[in-house]
C-alpha cells in the first residue's frame, strides 16, 4: 500500500488578480505560501513518510513544494517536470477573467476553461508572455513548447509523463505531486477514470493536499482531501 498526494499550489499573484496564468512563471501571495505550509502540516499530522517529490517546472509549484518540505522537515531533492505544467491558456494568457467574460460572454469563456478538447486561440510567438520567451523553459525542447492547449492536450502529457516516470514508483513508497489545477484535473480524470463531460465539474482547490489510498495491484481504495473545511466534491467518490 502507497499513498499518492496531490496538491495545486498554493494561491498566486495571478490567482489572486484572476488572470489566465497558464505557463507564465508566477510565485506564490503570501495567503499562498500560509496554503503551502498549511498543507505540510496536514500532511505531517498523516504521519506520512514521503519518498520521492514531484513537481511541475513553474516556481508557484516549486516554492509550493519547497514550504511543504520545510513542514515536514525534509531536505531531500525532488523531480521538476514541464510535462506536469499547467495548462496554457494561448491568446487568453495575461487576461483578467472577469473583463474577458463581460467581452466574451460567460458561456465562451466557461467553454474555454472547461470544456475537453477546445483550444483557445494561440498565443503569439512573440508575446513576453509565451513560453519560448520566458527564461524557466530555455531547457524544454522547442517543439514540445505550446502556443495553446485544450485539456485534453494537457491531460496527454501528464498522463504520458505520469506513467513512463511516476507509477513505477508507486509500490516502493509515498509520492508527493505539486502541480497546478488542470494538470491535476487532468491526472484525476485518468486515476479516477471521469468521462469527459464529468471532468467539467471538477474542481481543484489550492493548496489542500488530496490524499489517495492506492494498494498493491495499483488500484483506488480511498480518497480525501486533508483540509475538509475547503475540500472539493472528487465528482466519483
Amino acid at each position: 500500500m502507497s499513498y499518492l498526494i496531490l496538491i495545486r499550489h498554493g494561491q498566486s499573484t495571478w490567482n489572486l488578480e484572476k488572470r489566465f496564468t497558464g505557463w507564465v512563471d508566477v510565485d506564490l501571495t503570501e495567503n499562498g505560501k500560509l496554503e503551502a505550509k498549511k498543507s505540510g502540516i496536514l500532511i505531517k499530522n498523516q504521519n506520512i513518510i514521503i519518498k520521492y517529490y514531484y513537481s511541475s517546472l513553474q516556481l508557484r509549484a516549486i516554492n509550493t513544494l519547497k514550504l511543504v518540505q520545510q513542514s515536514l522537515n525534509d531536505k531531500q531533492n525532488f523531480i521538476k517536470a514541464w510535462q506536469l505544467n499547467e495548462r496554457h491558456y494561448g491568446a487568453l494568457t495575461g487576461l483578467n477573467k472577469i473583463e474577458t467574460s463581460k467581452k466574451l460572454g460567460e458561456e465562451k469563456i466557461h467553454q474555454f476553461r472547461r470544456s475537453w478538447d477546445l483550444r483557445p486561440d494561440p498565443l503569439d510567438r512573440k508575446s513576453v508572455f509565451h513560453p519560448s520567451n520566458i527564461d524557466t523553459y530555455k531547457n524544454v525542447p522547442t517543439e514540445n513548447i505550446p502556443n495553446t492547449e485544450s485539456l485534453k492536450d494537457t491531460y496527454e502529457r501528464v498522463t504520458r509523463y505520469y506513467d513512463s516516470e511516476i507509477k513505477k514508483n508507486l509500490n516502493n513508497g509515498n509520492i508527493l505531486i505539486s502541480a497546478h489545477g488542470n494538470s491535476i484535473r487532468a491526472l484525476c480524470k485518468y486515476l479516477f477514470k471521469i468521462d469527459e463531460i464529468q471532468i467539467s465539474n471538477l474542481e481543484i482547490p489550492t493548496g489542500n493536499p488530496l490524499l489517495i489510498d492506492i494498494d498493491e495491484n495499483q488500484k483506488i481504495k480511498s480518497c480525501k482531501y486533508l483540509d475538509q473545511d475547503r475540500a472539493k466534491n472528487l465528482v466519483i467518490f
